[in-house]
C-alpha cells in the first residue's frame, strides 16, 4: 500500500469505503497475491465519483491489468454507454476477459489486445473520460496521443503520482529512480498542460484530474 496518508488516518477512511462484492474482493486477492498492481479502493471510489457526476457516454481506459478497475466503472456506467480499455499482457488479457465474462458487464466493456501507442492513433472515437494507469515511462506520450480524443469539458484522470510519496523525497530507493523521474517529469508536464485545469488528489497512491478547457 502506498503511504500517502497517516495510516491511522487510511483505516478511519476505509470503514466508509468498504468492499462487499464478492468478485472484486476476488479480484483484489488475486491481484494482491501475485503482485499485480491495482487501483486501491478509495481511488476507485472517486473515480466512480466523477463516472456519476459526469454520466459519461464514453469512457477510454488505458491499462486494463485484470479488468479491476474496469468493472467497476462499468458498473456505475449509465445505460448504453461504453469503455473501450487498452491492455497489451497476454497474461493480464486471459484473466480479465475471464472476470469481465464473469461480472455481467460485457455489454458495456469493449476490450482492446495491443500496445495503446499503436491502437490510440487509430480510434476513432471521441471520449467523455480517460483514465490513464499504464507503464509509468509511457505516460507523456500516452497523454498527448489520447488528450486529443478527449471532449470539451471531459475528464482526464492518471494514477499514481504520487508514487509511493518518492516523488516528494529526497530519498528514494534504487528500484525506484528511474519510475519516479518518470513521474516528477509527468507531473510537471500534466500540470502544466494548457489544456487541461488540474488538481492532484493525494488519495491512494495519488489521482492527477483534469477538466479539458
Amino acid at each position: 500500500m502506498a503511504i500517502i496518508l497517516d495510516t491511522t488516518q487510511i483505516d478511519y477512511i476505509k470503514q466508509f469505503n468498504k468492499v462487499e462484492d464478492p468478485l472484486i474482493l476476488e479480484m483484489r486477492n488475486y491481484a494482491i497475491h501475485r503482485k499485480i498492481p491495482i487501483l486501491e479502493d478509495i481511488s476507485v471510489e472517486l473515480i466512480k465519483t466523477f463516472i456519476k457526476i459526469k454520466k459519461p457516454s464514453r469512457v477510454l481506459e488505458l491499462g486494463t491489468a485484470i479488468a479491476f478497475t474496469t468493472i467497476q466503472i462499468a458498473e456505475v456506467l449509465p445505460e448504453n454507454s461504453l469503455i473501450d480499455t487498452i491492455e497489451k499482457s497476454k497474461d493480464n488479457l486471459t484473466i480479465a476477459k475471464s472476470y469481465i465474462e464473469r461480472s455481467g458487464f460485457q455489454n458495456k466493456i469493449n476490450l482492446i489486445e495491443g500496445d495503446a501507442s499503436e491502437i490510440i492513433p487509430n480510434l476513432s472515437n471521441k471520449y467523455d473520460l480517460i483514465f490513464l494507469d499504464a507503464d509509468k515511462e509511457a505516460y507523456e506520450q500516452l497523454f498527448d496521443q489520447s488528450i486529443e480524443l478527449l471532449n470539451d469539458d471531459g475528464i482526464y484522470i492518471v494514477d499514481n503520482l504520487l508514487w509511493k510519496g518518492f516523488p516528494a523525497s529526497q530519498t528514494v530507493p534504487k528500484e525506484y529512480e528511474i519510475s519516479t523521474k518518470h513521474i516528477r517529469k509527468f507531473n510537471s508536464y500534466f500540470f502544466s498542460s494548457d489544456k487541461l485545469v488540474s488538481t492532484l488528489f493525494p488519495v491512494g497512491d495519488g489521482l492527477g484530474v483534469g477538466i479539458k478547457k
